[in-house]
């Protein structure tokens, strides 16, 4: 059940972003009078799921979910329709356009994934808000895994800087980390100082593959008193709401689960305690219950902020959310072609998609990686690949600035070119996956 929800989520997810992408190139054609033969979500070779003709557009579903086309009249696309491009030129055709209009026909897809985006982000921020966890509340630090040791890291650190740059949301704090072209220099806080850590680039390189980063570091729960048991011993020790427990026998640096481990094992015994108290640090001695208990509550101190959002201020929320994926997204894509980062071995294809969805459904989060993965179809879209919409129009931007069209013999073997190019990504990509989850 559990697969079936993210295969559900990632099917809605990529029918809405496909249909999106395509209405763009198709409205945008129509808006200069350039006649559609076909719009078609998904591909169909040899068949299609269903289909109907209106006007002069054939609109279909295709069987293989590989993405979707419209097939655009006078247009050398991935249909390879050599024969139209014998016929004497018709006004409705593409390549009868000037060159800035068929220039916005390429990119129009691009365009309308990048709006709903916007959109998507505008409507979250609005409904939900914006939800965090700040590093300000992070004043007992956090725990570290063994991978997180092994990188210089000490149970109590808290992170301070990463480059330079302060630490404020936590839940970036791991990306920040790891999705780096070179080593990272790490500030953090310890026993009062600053230390600064230096992590080199090819130990985060072996913490993301070996995706040590899951699980690299935790909050650390302070033993703060959030009620007392008046019948419990804390309470005859002298114990207060809001004290917070920060020695037992003289053990320091420890978090609620370590400090109740040692309590437990002095059950039915004394044991000392250092209570900070106002700023102010108290010994007190309280007796253990034969269960190993003091009879006191603890409490979380920390509170997922939310900021709200009007309807009018959460669309340059939603403007700002975009900028700041995108710039995100891009960065990663740059440093998975240079090889020193080996960031190309974690490309995933349809299997690590789908990966990223939950498996239960939670409209919030589903919203949330719907807009992300509609930046990862636009970036990737333009990127200057023959066959892509980022080839097409960069055949066409060359025309505008030089006057001279490039013949249709050169963009006939541009688009083979380009669709092996292509081939040869998505066997790559889904590759890793077959590799990762079947395999390794």
């Amino acid at each position: 059940m559990d697969i079936l929800i993210k295969v559900l989520q990632l099917f809605l997810a990529f029918t809405l972003l496909v249909g999106i992408h395509e209405f763009g190139h198709f409205i945008m054609a129509r808006i200069f009078r350039i006649r559609v033969e076909k719009f078609y979500i998904f591909f169909d070779p040899w068949f299609s799921l269903f289909k109907f003709r209106r006007g002069h557009t054939e609109y279909g579903l295709g069987w293989l979910p590989l993405g979707g086309y419209v097939k655009i009249a006078g247009m050398i696309d991935e249909s390879m329709d050599k024969e139209q491009m014998k016929r004497p030129v018709q006004p409705w055709e593409f390549r009868a356009k000037p060159a800035w209009q068929r220039f916005l026909v390429m990119i129009a897809g691009v365009v309308m994934n990048v709006l709903l985006a916007v959109a998507i982000y505008c409507g979250v921020s609005y409904a939900w808000g914006e939800s965090y966890f700040s590093n300000d509340d992070a004043r007992w630090g956090y725990n570290f895994s063994d991978e997180g040791k092994a990188l210089g890291f000490r149970d109590g650190d808290r992170i301070v800087a990463i480059d330079g740059v302060p630490a404020e949301n936590v839940s970036k704090i791991i990306s920040d980390l790891v999705i780096t072209e070179g080593d990272r220099t790490v500030t953090v806080q310890r026993g009062g100082e600053e230390v600064a850590l230096r992590l080199p680039l090819d130990e985060l390189i072996a913490l993301r593959k070996s995706k040590g980063y899951e699980h690299l570091m935790t909050l650390r729960i302070p033993f703060l008193i959030d009620s007392v048991d008046l019948a419990g011993t804390g309470a005859a020790a002298g114990l207060r709401r809001g004290d917070e427990i920060v020695a037992v026998d003289g053990e320091r640096g420890l978090d609620f689960p370590q400090y109740a481990e040692r309590i437990r094992r002095s059950a039915g015994d004394t044991v000392r305690l250092g209570v900070l108290r106002g700023g102010t640090e108290l010994p007190l001695t309280a007796t253990v219950s034969d269960e190993g208990l003091l009879g006191v509550y603890v409490g979380s101190p920390y509170t997922l902020r939310t900021r709200e959002f009007t309807f009018w201020e959460s669309i340059p929320a939603g403007i700002r959310k975009t900028g700041n994926v995108i710039s995100s997204y891009w960065d990663q894509l740059r440093m998975i072609v240079q090889p020193k980062t080996k960031m190309y071995e974690e490309v995933g294809g349809f299997i690590a998609i789908g990966s990223i969805f939950p498996s239960v459904w939670d409209w919030q989060d589903f919203w949330l990686k719907t807009a992300f993965l509609s930046i990862i179809l636009a970036i990737m879209n333009i990127l200057p690949i023959p066959g892509l919409d980022g080839g097409h129009a960069i055949f066409t931007f060359w025309e505008m600035l030089t006057g001279r069209k490039v013949s249709d013999r050169v963009l006939e073997g541009a688009q083979y070119v380009g669709l092996a190019i292509i081939l040869f990504l998505l066997l790559y990509a889904n590759g890793n996956d077959i590799y990762r989850f079947f395999i390794k």
